[in-house]
């Protein structure tokens, strides 16, 4: 579709950075350039961080990460805090930035290479690396930052950015707490895949999965280290003596789809596992309910298609902070514990009521066009029309 003022003869080089530290950056990277086609005067190409730095550094970026997140939470939520509260001039976070710029040397000469015409990343750490350079004016080009959150971390807020995109009001009004102004704040909420904007026929879906479109049916996304194994969240939800069928998402983890498929033969009908897809939003087309970590991207899938979500088990930090963000909207519960995790689940099949009004309260809060309104802000930006804050 052509836009009004959009001319095809002269391209905008938009280069879209994200860090593989989890998925949920490069999930938002993705849906920006899928949104672009949308957009003929739009050249966009995505880079992940993480290709272009040193093997040694890749691991302890995103292994000390994902090491912390998946065995030491509590001391996550701890550096998650106390880096928020950092001064930006402390030694400590001079030193670390030192060691950013030492290793990301390949992915300024690339950036360099593709010269690009205006930037957006969807993690802080490319955000952080090109603002200081903006300030010493070697790196003309406009960086825009796009929050994957309902949350702000201070990491986020880099001097001379074009543009931020927040996930939600309160995150625009934080933005502006830190000094921000306002007209360089852009609501738009957190990108997702076009698919996740589409309409999915709910009949169609179910026969594809071999499910009973007319049935109840929760999806289980993620187990948790409070709730347990997958396949023992799974047994403990199938005792409820409600009707419904069980769709649990076991991806890549093999094991885990062995032990799931084993207890599938004991509840025939009722309990359907499944690997990896690249479809998931005709498995969510199905569903009623949503049993979920509250990761950024995932938060915004599941609204985006109107979803209610029991989140589990959220980590301290960001999860938490998503978590509190999706309660306080009423369009999900939280589970801590597999006990908390059945008590939730048995009330919302007895009052249908509720979770009607959750799935109301999701879908006005979604926002399925969030990449295309990056894009389109980003296209009408002229370099000089947004000064860099």
């Amino acid at each position: 579709m052509q836009h009004p003022g959009y001319s095809t003869v002269s391209r905008k080089r938009i280069l879209v950075l994200s860090v593989s530290a989890g998925l949920g950056h490069l999930r938002a990277a993705e849906a920006i350039k899928a949104h672009a086609v949308r957009f003929p005067a739009a050249d966009v190409t995505h880079l992940d961080v993480m290709q272009y730095v040193p093997a040694g550094f890749r691991r302890l970026y995103t292994g000390f990460y994902l090491t912390l997140v998946n065995r030491l939470p509590a001391l996550w939520g701890c550096l998650y805090q106390s880096t928020n509260n950092a001064r930006p001039d402390s030694m400590l976070q001079t030193l670390r930035r030192a060691v950013e710029r030492l290793n990301t040397r390949a992915l300024l000469r690339e950036i360099a290479g593709l010269a690009p015409d205006v930037i957006i990343c969807t993690h802080f750490l490319p955000a952080e690396l090109l603002s200081r350079l903006a300030g010493s004016y070697r790196h003309a080009c406009p960086v825009w930052v796009q929050v994957t959150d309902f949350d702000l971390h201070r990491m986020w807020v880099q001097p001379h950015i074009a543009g931020y995109f927040a996930a939600s009001e309160e995150v625009a009004f934080r933005m502006r707490a830190r000094g921000i102004p306002p007209h360089a704040i852009h609501v738009t909420g957190i990108p997702v895949m076009p698919a996740f904007g589409a309409v999915h026929d709910r009949g169609c879906c179910a026969s594809e999965l071999e499910l009973d479109p007319q049935r109840t049916t929760l999806v289980l996304m993620g187990g948790g280290a409070g709730l347990g194994s997958l396949d023992a969240v799974a047994a403990r939800l199938l005792d409820i003596e409600e009707d419904f069928q069980l769709v649990v998402m076991a991806g890549r983890n093999m094991s885990a789809l062995s032990k799931l498929r084993r207890l599938a033969t004991r509840y025939p009908g009722r309990l359907l596992p499944y690997g990896y897809t690249d479809r998931i939003e005709r498995v969510l087309a199905c569903a009623d309910l949503v049993i979920t970590k509250p990761g950024g991207l995932t938060s915004a899938e599941c609204l985006s298609l109107g979803l209610p979500m029991i989140v589990n088990d959220p980590i301290r930090g960001q999860e938490e902070r998503n978590a509190d963000f999706l309660l306080e909207q009423g369009v999900a519960l939280k589970a801590c514990d597999p006990i908390t995790l059945e008590y939730r689940v048995r009330y919302l099949l007895r009052h249908p009521e509720k979770l009607a009004d959750m799935r109301r309260r999701a879908r006005a809060l979604g926002r399925p066009d969030a990449a295309r309104d990056v894009l389109e802000t980003v296209m009408a930006a002229d370099a000089g029309q947004y000064d860099a804050v």
